[in-house]
């Protein structure tokens, strides 16, 4: 919309070129130019609106657009920059849903996890192999997401809480925006750091 920005000296000329013909009127008009600095404050204010209504520039109204939109959620970090949560509320806004493997694959490489593979684990057939288990039906409704690069790992120490776990690994805002965004009837897993073919 940079194209389209006004200056006050193209409404101080347009101002003046609107006003009747003859001696009387004098050259310099000081109430129209200073008539011509508000038109294009105005102006270029309206520009700026237009901008705020596209959640990808937006920054004056981003916030109202995050409280529409039901962000920061569950899966947000508080310590975001604005390109960063400009970015979000584009996905969100923006995004579609899907229960594909490759809706959840691009899921996981926007959030940082290219590579990253799906396995999902089926009920015996006819088709198993022979030493394939019988009682599959637990995993009917279970996949795993396979991630190819290993996160930081926090472990026990002599200082720890009791009720701490003894290792704690993980990308919690990818597990959970694929948490919240699985089938509802499935259970997800999440393996790190196996290299998938």
């Amino acid at each position: 919309m940079d194209g389209l920005k006004a200056t006050p000296e193209a409404y101080y000329q347009a101002l003046l070129a609107r006003r009747p013909r003859g001696p009387a009127w004098v050259q310099e008009d000081g109430v129209l130019a200073a008539l011509s600095e508000e038109l294009a404050r105005c102006h270029n204010r309206a520009l700026d609106t237009v901008n705020e209504a596209d959640p990808r520039q937006t920054y004056e109204m981003l916030q109202a657009w995050e409280r529409v939109s039901g962000l920061p959620d569950q899966c947000t970090s508080g310590a975001e920059t604005v390109t960063e949560r400009q970015s979000r509320l584009s996905q969100k806004v923006t995004g579609r849903g899907g229960q594909s493997r490759a809706f959840f694959i691009t899921v996981a490489e926007k959030l940082g996890c290219p590579g990253a593979r799906i396995t999902e684990f089926r009920p015996f057939a006819c088709t198993s192999v022979c030493e394939d288990s019988l009682d599959t039906d637990p995993w009917r409704f279970v996949w795993r997401l396979d991630v190819p690069h290993s996160t930081p790992m926090t472990e026990m120490t002599t200082g720890s809480v009791c009720t701490d776990s003894i290792r704690v690994w993980g990308d919690a805002a990818l597990e959970c925006v694929i948490n919240r965004l699985k089938p509802a009837h499935t259970h997800v897993f999440f393996s790190y750091g196996k290299e998938t073919p």
